[in-house]
């Protein structure tokens, strides 16, 4: 009778090489010269050998926290180091334009961040990344609440008048205060019941974070007047931004066109019935 062997070898029992295979799994060791190893063995790993090193993947949980850890720590930095110089008198003769000023591009850029993880998830694959939207919207309408606070409060001692005169008078404070309207009701439906209630209205409804950013960037571009580097960089990535927005929805489009074409219907179709 004979033992199967890989490759369809088959060796008597008692022979030379089969002796030598079950010697080198018994005591461990490595298998005479000329006996191939089994794959079923165990061989003692040679000491002056270097191990190959394992490849470990990242935990993407922990990767998710730590973004969000570090997102925390980017929203909160600024209120605390604000408001500690405000009460230390270190932020300059006027300290309450600065408030206000830093606030507001702290705004504007957790907006464009918010506005970028999608474009970011659909270049890269990386659908984790949609998990740090939520935070990034909530702390840019937190700044930009804190941005018109800061004018309200520290600038106009909530003079209502006063503020309202501003509102209907002075362009950029119009279409700032416009874009502070619109974040309001995104900021009200960011949570899971909002979506479950919403439905597909949820992502028309929020779609209105473009013209709010857009807003935002006119609002900067008129308040700064002659300085006007940084909102046009603002809204050179805002431009961006719509620009993957509007290829990606080109390119979806295409593909159901062509489904139609070849009889196949898309999903959404399949779906619906």
């Amino acid at each position: 009778m004979t033992a199967g062997l890989p490759f369809g070898e088959t060796v008597r029992p008692g022979s030379g090489e089969t002796q030598g295979r079950q010697g080198a799994k018994r005591w461990g060791s490595r298998p005479a010269a000329g006996v191939d190893p089994d794959p079923g063995d165990e061989i003692e790993a040679d000491p002056t050998v270097p191990k190959p090193k394992r490849r470990t993947k990242g935990n993407p949980r922990r990767t998710i926290l730590l973004l969000k850890g570090a997102i925390w720590v980017a929203g909160l930095a600024p209120i605390l180091w604000l408001g500690v110089g405000f009460f230390q008198r270190s932020l300059g003769i006027n300290p309450v334009e600065k408030i206000i000023h830093i606030q507001g591009r702290v705004t504007l850029i957790l907006l464009l961040a918010t506005l970028a993880v999608t474009p970011i998830r659909r270049l890269t694959g990386w659908n984790r990344i949609i998990q740090l939207r939520r935070l990034l919207g909530l702390f840019a309408f937190a700044h930009a609440c804190i941005h018109f606070l800061s004018y309200a409060g520290l600038e106009q001692l909530f003079a209502l008048s006063y503020i309202l005169a501003d509102v209907r008078d002075r362009r950029y404070i119009t279409v700032g205060f416009a874009g502070l309207v619109l974040l309001v009701p995104l900021a009200v439906t960011s949570t899971k019941g909002w979506i479950r209630r919403l439905g597909k209205r949820w992502q028309r409804l929020h779609r209105l974070a473009y013209p709010a950013t857009a807003l935002g960037v006119l609002h900067y571009f008129w308040k700064v007047r002659a300085d006007t580097f940084w909102p046009v960089v603002a809204a050179l990535v805002l431009a961006a931004l719509l620009a993957v927005r509007v290829v990606y929805r080109k390119k979806r489009v295409a593909k159901g066109d062509r489904r139609t074409a070849h009889g196949r219907k898309s999903p959404r179709a399949q779906r619906r019935r």
